[in-house]
């Protein structure tokens, strides 16, 4: 590494293993993230990217005994299709596993013992939810009724949507399940709290400290959960999840840690279990200890609490730093988040994304039918960066159509094959005329203004910022015209292909976060050799024998980097297949006529 480099974790959200990811979900807190890590990478730092399947808490078991399988057995089913769909949109994941291994729940384990230790987690009788057909916990999220703050008649059981205000599902008037409709019955039951409370100033000094770096939305909604921070109830009567490590707990049948603990705790498991596969057991603590790393957690706006309060306030009781301070667990102290990105909500032509109600578009059936490249493209210039966004087809064909195939795939094409044609390979410069130094100039100075919004995850100014400098180029060469100078002047025609090719060549670099399949192409086209993008692959593993399961993972370190490279005069070419390919009007009906027969 350089001596600039930086050791950043990129951290994009768990999907939850209950079925295969919608483009609603990936927009959010998947190909973002990617952009960001491709571009950290480039930039010559020290990335780690994890994430994985979050498998455990009540819905899975609801839909498994639904379905008549096991909860295992769905997750299993799950983490394959999820897997599968995260590697056809090019993902890099460094790992991407899953929160049912024996690692997880020894990190999960570990971290409640250093929060218990010192005395952030406390025993307590509550009045818990029970479904009378099952006798299993209901969680907050599953019961409905009227909020007694407001008269909303679908306040939630931990949040009233209406009002904004915390609920407990005893506080609801009558109430009733999401699962089967019946009234639950309130019983005691014992369980575990994390006590949020004793974080309210360290965090309310961490979070301030972040005023100008975070997005607005999330710092603004953060800071104003700070007064209502509860304790929360870390444990539940359920049989699926990560058993409690204490004597008298951890073998019952009927307790477990919830899901919501242990699901954010997989982004440290994640990072250890990587550092084990790759042969070095504390390779992970270069992203998670030193005073220099950073860490940039990356999901929808759902999801913020988790990231910018609990764990955090998670991540200070096990190193010993909050109201009752306390000493390192065994681990050691734990870095908190550098940054909390979150994206605001995709829908689709005006409606909410409901994989129950077939308002969706999965994206293994995308995949199948579209380009990748063009999906990451729609979701980079058109995506929920800072607003709620609709996805529309018309426009995304549009955009494939008229910004990613007339201006990108365009110029590559023109391009390449009026060279291939006519010289052969790629020319050497003669004397440049002002012109040239000028597209030349305006091509390097892009690099630092794209970087720089790639630095700051702002998306959507990065590839429009891009595709400005793809413009530019297209317009150099329709007034250089090359193709008058055939018979007149060839070797000016020469000195201005070379310059084409090498504004071809930066904007495939510029590209490379955004569009990783077709920058590959465009390296391999002017002559490259080895790897550019860094494409991810599918490892089966185990642990210590026990059942396989897939992992995404790649090579990276061998990446392209972020800065102009020299064309090199003399290297063959041939005229290249297009980069995109251009949809027809008519995808628009049939895809609309798609969703009203799923409707």
């Amino acid at each position: 590494m350089s001596p600039t480099s930086r050791h950043i974790l990129a951290a994009p959200a768990w999907p939850y293993a209950n079925g295969p990811r919608h483009i609603g979900h990936v927009s959010g807190f998947g190909l973002p993230c990617d952009m960001f890590a491709r571009y950290q990478r480039m930039a010559g730092h020290k990335v780690l990217m994890v994430s994985g399947t979050d498998e455990h808490g009540t819905p899975i078991q609801v839909q498994a005994d639904a379905e008549g399988v096991t909860a295992r057995q769905l997750a299993d089913r799950y983490n394959g299709v999820i897997t599968r769909d995260l590697l056809g949109l090019d993902m890099s994941y460094d790992l991407f596993t899953r929160t049912t291994t024996r690692n997880h729940y020894a990190v999960t384990q570990e971290l409640f013992s250093g929060l218990l230790a010192n005395g952030y987690i406390f025993a307590r009788t509550t009045k818990g939810a029970i479904s009378p057909s099952t006798g299993r916990t209901l969680p907050d999220r599953y019961i409905e009724g009227t909020c007694p703050i407001c008269g909303y008649d679908s306040a939630r059981g931990d949040q009233c949507d209406n009002c904004g205000n915390q609920l407990d599902p005893i506080d609801l008037i009558n109430p009733r399940s999401k699962i089967n409709g019946e009234t639950p019955v309130f019983a005691d039951t014992e369980q575990f709290f994390l006590d949020l409370p004793a974080f309210t100033d360290v965090l309310g000094t961490w979070l301030k400290q972040k005023q100008g770096s975070w997005r607005p939305n999330v710092l603004n909604f953060s800071l104003n959960l700070l007064d209502d921070l509860r304790p929360r109830a870390i444990t539940r009567d359920i049989d699926w999840g990560v058993p409690v490590p204490l004597d008298g707990w951890r073998d019952r049948p009927d307790k477990r840690i919830y899901v919501w603990f242990d699901a954010v705790i997989g982004y440290l498991s994640a990072a250890i279990e990587w550092s084990r596969r790759v042969g070095d057991p504390d390779a992970w603590r270069a992203w998670w200890q030193s005073d220099e790393a950073e860490s940039y957690y990356f999901m929808g706006k759902d999801n913020i609490v988790f990231h910018s309060e609990i764990w955090p306030a998670m991540l200070l009781g096990y190193s010993g730093k909050g109201a009752r301070d306390g000493q390192p667990g065994s681990l050691g102290a734990l870095n908190l988040p550098t940054e909390v990105v979150s994206s605001e909500f995709l829908t689709m032509e005006g409606r909410k994304f409901s994989s129950s109600r077939a308002v969706v578009i999965y994206v293994r059936d995308f995949l199948a039918r579209y380009d990748v490249d063009a999906l990451r493209y729609y979701v980079a210039v058109a995506g929920p960066e800072n607003t709620d966004t609709d996805f529309t087809w018309s426009e995304f064909v549009r955009r494939n159509n008229d910004e990613l195939v007339a201006t990108w795939g365009n110029l590559v094409n023109r391009s390449v094959s009026f060279a291939a044609r006519n010289i052969g390979e790629i020319p050497g410069p003669g004397t440049l005329t002002d012109a040239d130094q000028q597209a030349l100039a305006r091509s390097r100075q892009a690099f630092e203004l794209i970087g720089g919004h790639l630095g700051r995850s702002r998306f959507k100014a990065a590839i429009t910022e891009s595709m400005r400098t793809v413009a530019e180029a297209n317009k150099y060469m329709s007034d250089q015209a090359p193709w008058k100078l055939r018979e007149s002047d060839p070797e000016r025609m020469r000195t201005i292909l070379h310059v084409v090719l090498q504004l071809v060549d930066d904007a495939k670099t510029l590209m490379t976060p955004f569009l990783p399949r077709s920058a590959e192409k465009v390296y391999r086209m002017l002559g490259g050799e080895g790897g550019w993008a860094g494409l991810p692959r599918i490892d089966e593993v185990d642990e210590d024998g026990g059942a396989p399961y897939p992992v995404i993972t790649g090579e990276y370190s061998g990446v392209g980097r972020w800065q102009p490279a020299p064309v090199r005069p003399g290297t063959p070419l041939a005229p290249p297949e297009p980069l995109f390919a251009k949809l027809d009007q008519s995808v628009v009906d049939e895809e609309l006529a798609r969703l009203r027969e799923q409707g």
